[in-house]
C-alpha cells in the first residue's frame, strides 16, 4: 500500500477515536487482554521464530523474549490500562475574562503517533493499549528482529477492534525495509508525534532525519554516585539491583562513582556483583582497590570509551572522584538525563544532588529500577523522555495528549 494511503487512514482512524467514549475504548482493551491470553501459544510461536534468528549472547535477546508469564503480565497491564481514569477532557484552566468570554483549556489526544522501536514485541501492546486509551492512532515501527512477534500481537489487537466495530487503522504495522521509516519520519501533516524508543543511536538517527516532531525517550546512561557519607548496606543492594534486576533495559546502572575515601569499602559494594559474573571497567584507583578481592576474569581496566557508555549487558564502569562537586561534574558530562542517584547520609549533598543534577529521575537512596511508569504509580509508560519540551520522565497517558483552547461568548466583537 502507498505510504500517504497508510497515514490518511490512520488520521481517519484518529478523527473516529475522537467520538469514542470511554466505555467502548476499556470494552477494546480488556477482549484485547482476553484473547492475549487466549492465543499465548501463537504468539509464542511467532516469538520463537525470531529468537532463532538471535544469538542468545545478544543483549537484546531477553528484551526480545516473550514467556506464559510475560505474556500474562502484559495481558494484566492491558486490563490495568482499561480500568485507569481517561486522561481526556480534562480541565487544565478556566477563566472569564472581563467581557465575558469564557476560556477553557481541556486535554485532547495528539492525533497520530509514530512509535520507532528495536527489539521488544512487549511495547507493541505498551503503545497501543496507551494509544487508544488517550485517543491516538498509532503507527508502529518495529525492528525485523521481532518481525513475527509484532505481526502476530498487531493481528490479535486488530481482531479485538474489529469486534467492537472499531477501525482496524487505529494501529499500523510498517513494513521492516527502510523506506517505511523515511516515510514516516517525513510524514508532515499526517502524524502529529514520533517517539523513538531504542537505543542511542536509534535515536540520534531518528532526531536527526525526522522533520515531525519528536519526543526522545530510551537512552539511560545511568549512574550512581556512592558518596563520603553513604551507607554500605544500602549502597549495596541499591548498586547490585540497579545493575544487575535486568540489564537490559533503559534503567539500569552503567556507572558507579566512588568518593575516594570510600575505596576502602568497594570490594563490599561489588561483592553481589561479581555473584552476578558483573565485568567491571574500573578506573586506576577502582582497580586498585577490587584487585585480589574481585574476580579476576571479570575486573578490567577502563578507558576513556567505557564512561558514558549504555551497556545493556552485565557490565558496568566505576569512576573515583576527589569530591562531591566531581561527582556532578562527572554527571553532568556523561549522562543522558534519564535517571541518576546519590547515596548518602548527609542531607547537604542529597540537597546538592537533587537541585544540580540534570536528568528526568533523581533518586537519593534507591534504586533507579524504579524509573518505570508502573512504579510511578501511573499505571504504564510509552517510554522514559530524557527531554525537556511537553513530558520529562514517564511517559504516561496523561503526558499522551496535548490540549486546546475552548472560547464560549455570547455575540461579543473585538474593536
Amino acid at each position: 500500500m502507498e505510504m500517504n494511503s497508510i497515514f490518511e487512514k490512520s488520521q481517519e482512524a484518529s478523527r473516529a477515536l475522537n467520538l469514542a467514549n470511554d466505555a467502548l475504548i476499556n470494552r477494546v482493551l480488556t477482549d484485547l487482554a482476553d484473547l492475549t491470553k487466549n492465543r499465548c501459544t501463537s504468539i509464542l510461536e511467532a516469538n520463537k521464530a525470531d529468537l532463532e534468528r538471535m544469538d542468545k549472547s545478544n543483549p537484546k535477546y531477553d528484551r526480545l523474549k516473550l514467556t506464559e508469564q510475560r505474556i500474562a503480565d502484559i495481558a494484566s497491564d492491558i486490563r490495568n490500562v482499561a480500568t485507569l481514569p481517561s486522561p481526556l477532557g480534562r480541565i487544565l484552566s478556566e477563566t472569564t475574562r472581563p467581557n465575558g468570554i469564557k476560556l477553557t483549556k481541556i486535554s485532547v489526544p495528539f492525533g497520530v503517533i509514530g512509535i520507532i522501536y528495536e527489539a521488544r514485541p512487549n511495547v507493541t501492546f505498551d503503545v497501543f493499549s496507551l494509544c487508544l486509551k488517550s485517543g491516538n492512532a498509532c503507527i508502529l515501527k518495529g525492528g525485523s528482529d521481532a518481525a513475527s512477534s509484532n505481526s502476530a500481537i498487531v493481528e490479535i489487537i486488530h481482531e479485538a477492534l474489529r469486534k467492537n466495530g472499531m477501525n482496524e487503522s487505529c494501529v499500523t504495522l510498517m513494513s521492516n525495509d527502510h523506506s517505511a521509516t523515511t516515510a514516516l519520519l517525513q510524514a508532515v501533516g499526517y502524524v502529529d508525534l514520533i517517539i523513538p524508543r531504542g537505543g542511542k543511536q536509534l535515536i540520534s538517527f531518528v532526531r536527526d532525519n525526522a522533520k515531525v516532531p519528536v519526543i526522545e525517550t530510551g537512552a539511560g546512561i545511568c549512574h550512581t554516585y556512592f558518596d563520603e557519607f553513604g551507607d554500605l548496606n544500602k549502597g549495596a543492594a541499591i548498586i547490585n539491583n540497579a545493575k544487575t534486576r535486568r540489564v537490559s533495559v533503559c534503567n539500569a546502572l552503567d556507572c558507579l562513582i566512588i568518593h575516594k575515601k570510600r575505596l576502602q569499602d568497594l570490594p563490599k559494594l561489588c561483592q553481589k556483583l561479581a555473584e552476578n559474573n558483573v565485568v567491571i571497567y574500573a578506573d586506576k584507583e577502582a582497580y586498585n582497590s577490587l584487585n585480589g578481592k574481585y574476580s579476576e576474569k571479570l575486573l578490567q581496566h577502563a578507558t576513556t570509551e567505557h564512561f558514558g557508555t549504555e551497556f545493556l549487558d552485565y557490565k558496568m564502569a566505576i569512576k573515583t572522584v576527589d569530591t562531591f562537586e566531581d561527582a556532578l561534574q562527572h554527571i553532568a558530562r556523561f549522562s543522558s538525563k534519564h535517571s541518576e542517584c546519590i547515596v548518602s547520609e548527609n542531607e547537604e549533598h542529597i540537597a546538592a544532588f537533587n537541585q544540580a543534577v540534570d536528568a528526568a529521575c533523581v533518586y537519593h537512596n534507591v534504586s533507579t529500577a524504579f524509573t518505570d511508569g508502573a512504579q510511578f504509580g501511573l499505571g504504564a509508560e510509552i517510554g522514559i523522555s530524557t527531554q525537556k519540551l511537553h513530558a520529562r520522565g514517564p511517559m504516561a497517558l496523561q503526558e499522551m495528549t496535548t490540549y486546546k483552547w475552548l472560547i464560549e461568548g455570547d455575540g461579543q466583537t473585538r474593536k
